[in-house]
């Protein structure tokens, strides 16, 4: 049953508008709602794979590009994508099938050179295509290229003959020199094949290695049993060989429109300006060589290639934890270490990343360094398989356990520890194992869970934990010295537990001690981030903030911590959160400054887009009250690129072109905008947009005939002539004939009743 139109068509609205706005999220969620009253509209279909591959969801955009195909198979665009679509996730095969087929809809539309570039991709995937070489020879011999198209038939030639069909390779080859008899690469193919020699294959051009390399890349990581998932390190391994290809695909996009939306400068070091092209071919070069050895087994070349690749400017978690694998396989234990250590705080390569570390440290006989990385990566695989709220209750038991471990000089206690988180978690399947252990050691009493680690080393862990629980109880009834004393108790036989310390910080606040808070909150959070707890160390610096609102150095380490942990969003927010203190400071320099920092987050492919004109336009704001107009207007034109119908930011641009007397870019800026408005029907929005600008300028040429022009648009002939005759009697008065002129000329355009009386004045000025 079809759904309301008045309702679909709101939603398309408000897709669009998002869209506009490039506000993907906000676009993908109203193209849902519209389908939901049509499911199958091809046009909300369409939009909603657009808003999908913007937000880079591509499995799902595929999916509904897919659905689009189905419903309008006759519309090569949905192929096209989906050819796209498959090209990312390295299905070559499937990305083939569409190529062609968005190629032959493309033919029958009568676009020829969309058809061609779909048969380009395809040649590029497949260069032995039979179909798609013969269809590239034939449009190209009919729209005239004779070059290319003798090449394409001595491949559709190399195709027949290596098939068992010199015959009509022979035929193809005749036909090619009859089109270009002096080529001198077809007489040669012909005589090869006359004399029965093979030709050899075709060759694929040159350019776009992302997609093979990512099928190279899935083709590795399959798993040998279907149902089998591999342990940490390779699991790691696999996602950041994945995301190294999808940066290599990404850096061979030719599209910049592509680039600039992917935000590709946000994998290179830097100051956040535009690397030099040469540095971006140098790391496209060597992630590609990276990809094919390691595809291959060649770890030492893939690891000197990916080391190649970060000296030119490479900076991602992805590529250091690859190097710190690829290191440990060449036995450069040294170089491993530094490596893993830029990528020890990620997510998604910690728990890997410990684990490499802790063989590192075997093999160098450091069984202490190695026996924490193993139990911090216990903690990491322990808390991953329960829900949050476990989670976090077991990462705190693992604190006195790590503490204890700290103090343990035991060689052969220590090799064991290791030796056993080794065989816990470095197995297929592994959190299967884990989940099965969990639940032979759930509380009887159904208590809270025990860390996993318990069943490999003995501490005070019980005894620290018992000491909590008396804090908390004198503490709920209100003795609060006494709560204190036992905490401070407690901390002579667990110095360096760290939810002790946050235990006595909360006590300091009910206590009214908020410095001493804050020194406490401040100083566990750097042991946690020295430990590389991310994740707590933020906690507690967010803990900081909200005592300290001003605090610079907590807001600048909780950045920190944020971007480590990969929380994007999260850190683009901080770094506002500091502009903010340093423009209520008045510090504008600095405030700038950090938005400038915070842009240059924003411009990461997961970050939301919404940030970027948000912070722009807070950067417009200080340039204008630090009188940086030539500044200010740049930044301005940024944000009319992302905002084009926004009326107060092209107020901005003619405003400040014509304070630093820039005519005739004001000009530009009134005429792009004036059509931007006549396009979208809202010629009275430009009668407004410029009466609000004359009465900042009155006496602007410029502005005044522009709203004459409006007025004429919107039939308001009177109002048009007495703004252009008023003008023209003031520039005589100036003495601006030429410019008088120019206003009558624009007067007698616009054919009004009394047109020869304005003929003569015109007559006695040029006369004159």
């Amino acid at each position: 049953m079809p759904g309301r139109e008045d309702v679909f068509q709101q939603a398309m609205n408000e897709g669009h508008s998002a869209a506009w706005d490039q506000d993907w999220q906000k676009a993908a969620a109203a193209y849902k709602k519209a389908l939901d009253e049509m499911p199958n509209n091809h046009k909300a279909l369409a939009n909603l794979g657009l808003a999908l591959y913007q937000l880079g969801n591509y499995d799902e955009a595929l999916k509904v590009y897919i659905q689009t195909a189905r419903t309008t198979p006759e519309d090569p665009i949905s192929f096209e994508k989906i050819a796209q679509l498959y090209e990312r996730q390295g299905n070559l095969k499937d990305a083939i099938n569409a190529a062609f087929q968005a190629a032959e809809l493309y033919l029958k539309m009568r676009e020829v050179e969309k058809a061609i570039e779909n048969w380009l991709r395809v040649v590029q995937l497949n260069p032995e295509h039979l179909q798609a070489r013969s269809r590239l020879a034939l449009i190209h011999e009919k729209t005239g290229q004779v070059k290319q198209a003798v090449t394409e038939y001595i491949a559709v030639a190399s195709l027949l003959q290596n098939s068992g069909n010199p015959q009509k390779a022979d035929e193809t080859l005749t036909h090619a020199l009859q089109i270009d008899p002096n080529n001198a690469e077809a007489r040669q193919a012909l005589t090869m094949v006359k004399g029965g020699k093979l030709l050899p294959m075709p060759v694929r051009p040159k350019g776009g290695t992302g997609p093979l390399r990512m099928a190279a890349v899935n083709e590795m990581a399959q798993p040998q049993q279907p149902k089998e998932s591999p342990d940490p390190i390779n699991e790691a391994r696999q996602r950041a060989i994945k995301v190294l290809a999808e940066m290599l695909f990404d850096l061979s996009d030719e599209s910049s429109e592509a680039q600039a939306r992917r935000g590709l400068q946000s994998i290179m070091k830097g100051t956040g300006a535009l690397q030099a092209q040469s540095e971006q071919t140098k790391i496209l070069l060597h992630l590609s060589q990276v990809i094919d050895s390691q595809t291959k087994g060649q770890d030492a070349q893939a690891a000197e290639e990916l080391d190649k690749a970060i000296e030119n400017g490479l900076n991602h978690p992805a590529a250091y934890f690859d190097l710190g694998y690829l290191r440990v396989q060449t036995q450069r234990v040294e170089s491993a270490l530094r490596s893993l250590q830029h990528c020890i705080k990620h997510a998604d390569y910690g728990l890997g990343a410990r684990l490499l570390s802790g063989q590192v440290l075997v093999k160098m006989g450091r069984f202490k360094d190695a026996a924490l990385e193993y139990i911090e990566a216990l903690k990491l695989a322990d808390s991953s398989v329960v829900s949050q709220e476990q989670g976090e209750v077991i990462r705190q038991l693992y604190e006195p356990l790590i503490d204890a471990l700290g103090s343990n000089n035991d060689e052969a206690a220590l090799q064991k520890i290791c030796k056993s988180v080794e065989d816990m978690l470095v197995r297929k399947n592994w959190r299967q194992h884990l989940l099965k252990l969990r639940q032979e050691m759930q509380p009887s009493d159904g208590g809270d869970p025990l860390p996993l680690a318990e069943v490999l080393i003995q501490a005070q862990s019980s005894q620290v934990i018992d000491a909590m629980n008396r804090v908390n109880q004198l503490a709920r009834a209100n003795l609060m010295r006494s709560a204190m004393d036992e905490a401070f108790h407690a901390l002579t036989y667990a110095p360096t537990y760290l939810p002790l310390h946050i235990m006595i910080g909360d006590l300091l606040i009910r206590e009214d001690r908020v410095p001493d808070a804050i020194t406490k909150f401040t100083v566990t959070a750097n042991a946690y981030s020295v430990r590389g707890e991310a994740a707590q160390a933020t906690k507690l610096l967010r803990k900081v903030i909200q005592l300290a609102p001003m605090d610079l150095a907590a807001r600048t380490r909780l950045i920190e911590q944020l971007t480590a942990r990969g929380e994007v969003d999260g850190a683009i927010e901080a770094y506002n959160d500091l502009a903010d203190i340093y423009y209520r400071l008045a510090e504008l320099d600095m405030a700038r400054k950090t938005y400038t920092t915070a842009l240059r987050l924003a411009q990461q492919p997961n970050a939301n887009r919404q940030w970027g004109l948000q912070i722009l336009k807070r950067m417009a704001d200080i340039d204008l009250q630090r009188l940086d107009w030539k500044q200010a207007l740049r930044v301005f034109e940024q944000i009319r690129t992302l905002q084009p119908d926004d009326a107060s930011v092209r107020d901005r641009l003619v405003d400040l072109n014509l304070r630093l007397g820039q005519t005739q870019q004001a000009q530009a800026e009134l005429d792009s905008f004036i059509s931007y408005l006549d396009t979208h029907g809202l010629q009275t929005d430009a009668v407004t947009f410029l009466d609000r600008m004359i009465e900042n300028h009155p006496d602007q040429p410029v502005l005044i005939r522009a709203l004459a022009s409006a007025y004429f648009k919107v039939g308001r002939l009177d109002d048009a002539v007495k703004e252009l005759d008023a003008l023209g009697e003031k520039l005589v008065e100036q003495g601006d004939n030429a410019g008088a002129v120019e206003s009558i000329k624009q007067i007698l355009a616009m054919n009004p009743p009394n047109a020869e009386q304005y003929q003569q004045v015109l007559a006695q000025l040029q006369g004159g």
